[in-house]
C-alpha cells in the first residue's frame, strides 16, 4: 500500500493578504505557489502590449481599463483562487476595490515563462474559462507562438506567430501587429 502524501495546508485570504509586499506569488483551489521573477524579454512583451492596450483603451474612452502585473485577480473565494495575469483588461469597475479585481477580468494575456509554461498552458487556461473570463492569450516568447482563445465565441488554441496581426475579440476594431514586437525582440 503507497504511504499517504501530506496534503498542503490551504492558505487563507487573511494570510495571502499578509504575505510580504515583495513575494510574487498565487494561489489556486487554496494552495499558494511562488512566481519566479521575469526575464528581460518578458518584461519587454509586457510593456510594449501594455502600452498599446492602454493606448486604446484610453482612446475608446470608455469604461475598461488596462492592468500590468502585480495586481491581483480574486477568481474565486472558496475555495480561494488568486492569479497575477501579465496584463488585463477590466470592463466592470464594480470589480475594483482598489485593491484587486473580484471576479474574473475581460481579457488576460499571460506571458510564458521558461520554467513553468505548463502554468499558462494548462492551469490558468482551465481557471480562467472556469471563472469566466471572455478572452485570454497566451504570448510565447521560445516557441514565438501567441496562442489566443475567445471563450466567449469558443474560438479556442487558435495559434499565430510572431509576425501576425491578430484581433483582439472583446473589441471590434482592435488588432495587435506582433512584427512591431518581434522585431524589437530582434534586435
Amino acid at each position: 500500500m503507497p504511504a499517504l502524501q501530506p496534503q498542503p495546508e490551504l492558505i487563507t485570504s487573511e494570510q495571502y493578504e499578509s504575505l510580504p509586499e515583495h513575494r510574487r506569488a498565487e494561489v489556486f483551489d487554496g494552495i499558494l505557489y511562488d512566481m519566479a521573477s521575469p526575464s528581460q524579454t518578458h518584461q519587454t512583451i509586457l510593456l510594449e502590449l501594455s502600452s498599446l492596450l492602454n493606448s486604446y483603451v484610453k482612446q475608446k474612452q470608455g469604461e475598461c481599463r488596462v492592468f500590468p502585473a502585480p495586481f491581483d485577480v480574486k477568481l474565486s473565494v472558496n475555495p480561494l483562487t488568486i492569479v497575477q495575469p501579465d496584463i488585463m483588461i477590466v470592463c466592470d469597475k464594480g470589480k475594483l476595490d482598489g485593491t484587486c479585481c473580484n471576479g474574473a477580468p475581460d481579457f488576460i494575456i499571460e506571458i510564458v515563462s521558461p520554467g513553468n509554461p505548463e502554468d499558462d498552458y494548462i492551469r490558468k487556461l482551465y481557471y480562467y474559462k472556469k471563472y469566466g473570463v471572455r478572452e485570454y492569450w497566451i504570448v510565447d516568447p521560445i516557441r514565438k507562438l501567441i496562442i489566443v482563445n475567445d471563450f466567449e465565441h469558443m474560438l479556442l488554441n487558435v495559434q499565430y506567430d510572431f509576425y501576425s496581426t491578430i484581433k483582439v475579440h472583446i473589441y471590434d476594431d482592435l488588432y495587435i501587429n506582433f512584427a512591431d514586437i518581434a522585431n524589437l525582440l530582434d534586435s
